[in-house]
């Protein structure tokens, strides 16, 4: 039975993250601060009307990347704190100051690309030589000149950049901060409920009755603010829309794909692939869960359940660290190092609590370490999920040693590669810990239950379900409730066809995921971990050549496209061929899992 919620005050520290690893006191962070206002002041007073010579327009980037740096910190900082809980209205209204404040001086400085941009590319070309640490940024420029508007206009959107951000904001407070659940009761026991109990916990359950009781309330519960849901999410694509056609795109889809560096036939690919031949796989496998758990039949309440529900050990978090330091001990000891930082000096909040944020992410602030929020529940999916994490922090650990902090970010494309690549190293390595026919079962429904399910079916199906919502607001059409869970209803009826049957309130799995309001990011966790497997392949096919691949990877950061990464990693995905050979992959291990459950069950 789970436990009910603490309030974070009540949170064993150890537990938590340590954010003084960014500023020792608030009185820190405030006095770095009004540094960054102090040199957006200077760079407007020096150089606003005179980016006219390649020598300024350095000078100007190179006290630019020092504003960019402490805004990164100070919003790190406060946006943190309010992640671990959206109860406490003191780090609510700092994070809403301090985003003000970094909106404000953003503002100031968007002169700075509209001067620039409209400068003679001969001047700009001068600019990319005379520094390394502007030259990608600069190059950048000159890509997206043509879609620049009028330097006060840009200025405008720099100030309301967090007016802009708003429908997040409130999709985030009435999902953490608003939405109270009741305890639900089965044959007479009451179970308490939550946002991050229901997702971490009674989905995977193995009480029939006691999970799909937990979906039927939970979906009730959500289901009560599926207008105020709706009215964010429309208007956040509205306005995405709307900013596609000021600046030139010609549909809303290049606009969104614009920043990430990849074209429309390798987002559509994505979709299209998995949904067609990925789908009987994961039917296949559904099948598999509903027999070896003597279901009546297998609804969508019942897709989380293990298949070896009596085999599935509890896993502290001291014994996660001896997993992943062994798991991913093939990347080399810098990187075991990095794992064991993590741990000592507390980058990861392990803890429940009401008002923390669900799921799990890894934000690594510029000059800093990384810092991970999960929810631990004790299983190996968080043992996953934590080597997940850890990867965005090695990636991002590479980068910012390497790279100024205008090239850390990665396309979205491919951000979620060096993530996937660690899960896939740990369940690599487990299957080489046994010969045991039930362990290697568990491992392999582990990279199947948690690795691909989680990232080529949920967020895939959110993708298909996100191209059909931007197809309407691409039409001139605005979405609203029945609209919303009629797509998703037909989005999941199309991938799991008679194999599942939707249970009342599966239609509203739109409400659930942050992702939609992050442009089209959701597809880019199956891209990701489409490139993740086949360098996992050459990794264990020719060891440390591939390894050493893969570290100039991270290292480049977002200095190269995603297909220039995949190409440096010795992939080519301007092809079909890593995709469709993923998704053999994957079936090859259901078929696997099937074999083994028949052999164990003679």
């Amino acid at each position: 039975m789970a436990d009910e919620l603490l309030s974070r005050k009540d949170i064993p520290v150890e537990l938590t993250w340590d954010l003084s690893l960014i500023y020792k006191t608030e009185d820190d962070m405030l006095a770095d601060a009004a540094k960054m206002e102090k040199i957006t002041e200077q760079i407007a007073n020096t150089f606003k009307g005179r980016l006219d010579l390649p020598e300024r327009i350095n000078e100007c980037l190179d006290m630019y990347r020092q504003v960019i740096e402490i805004a990164v910190l100070i919003g790190n900082y406060c946006n943190l704190a309010v992640s671990v809980d959206y109860y406490d209205t003191y780090n609510m209204e700092r994070n809403g100051k301090i985003n003000r404040r970094i909106s404000e001086c953003m503002s100031r400085l968007s002169f700075i690309e509209s001067e620039i941009v409209m400068q003679e590319d001969k001047v700009i070309d001068e600019a990319v030589k005379g520094s390394t640490a502007n030259a990608n940024y600069l190059r950048n420029i000159l890509r997206g000149k043509k879609y620049l508007l009028h330097p006060e206009v840009e200025k405008v959107l720099a100030a309301m950049n967090q007016t802009i951000n708003a429908p997040y904001d409130i999709y985030e407070t009435a999902k953490l901060a608003d939405m109270k659940f009741p305890d639900f009761t089965v044959d007479g026991k009451s179970y308490p409920l939550g946002y991050s109990l229901f997702e971490d916990d009674y989905e995977y359950d193995n009480r029939t009755d006691v999970r799909r009781a937990a979906f039927a309330a939970f979906s009730a519960k959500i289901r009560e603010y599926e207008n105020v849901t709706a009215a964010a999410y429309n208007a956040h694509v509205q306005q995405e829309k709307i900013m596609s056609k000021l600046r030139g795109f010609d549909n809303v889809f290049d606009s969104l794909l614009f920043n990430q560096h990849v074209d429309r036939p390798l987002y559509d690919r994505q979709i299209d692939l998995i949904m067609e031949k990925l789908a009987p796989h994961m039917r296949k496998y559904a099948k598999l869960l509903c027999r070896v758990h003597r279901l009546d039949k297998m609804t969508y309440a019942d897709l989380k359940l293990p298949v070896d529900p009596d085999y599935t050990p509890k896993v502290t978090i001291e014994d996660s660290k001896k997993y992943i330091e062994e798991g991913l001990s093939i990347l080399g000891e810098d990187y075991v190092n990095m794992v064991q930082t993590a741990y000592k000096e507390r980058w990861v909040d392990f803890a429940q609590n009401k008002g923390k944020s669900t799921g799990g992410f890894c934000a690594s602030p510029y000059g800093r370490g990384s810092f991970i929020l999960l929810s631990w529940n004790g299983r190996m999916s968080d043992v996953f999920t934590l080597a997940h994490e850890l990867g965005h922090a090695g990636h991002f650990k590479a980068a910012n040693a390497a790279q100024s902090v205008l090239d850390v970010d990665v396309s979205s494309y491919f951000v979620e590669c060096p993530s996937t690549m660690n899960e896939l190293l740990m369940g690599h390595y487990m299957l080489k810990t046994s010969d045991d026919k039930r362990f290697r079962r568990w491992v392999l429904a582990n990279i199947i239950g948690n690795t691909y399910y989680h990232n080529f079916v949920t967020h895939l199906l959110e993708a298909a379900y996100q191209r059909e919502v931007y197809k309407l607001v691409d039409e001139g059409g605005s979405v609203q409730v029945e609209t919303l869970s009629g797509i998703m209803r037909d989005v999941l009826t199309q991938f799991w066809g008679d194999a599942v049957e939707l249970t009342e309130g599966a239609e509203l799995t739109w409400m659930r995921q942050p992702h939609y309001y992050m442009g089209l990011y959701s597809y880019t966790y199956s891209a990701g971990l489409t490139i993740a497997t086949q360098v996992c392949k050459r990794i264990e096919k020719e060891g440390q050549p591939a390894v050493d691949d893969w570290k100039r990877v991270l290292a480049a950061g977002g200095s190269k496209t995603p297909v220039e990464l995949a190409t440096m990693a010795g992939i080519d995905i301007t092809t079909d061929a890593p995709l469709l050979d993923t998704i053999e992959t994957i079936g090859n291990m259901i078929d696997e899992i099937c074999e083994l459950t028949e052999e164990l069950e003679k």
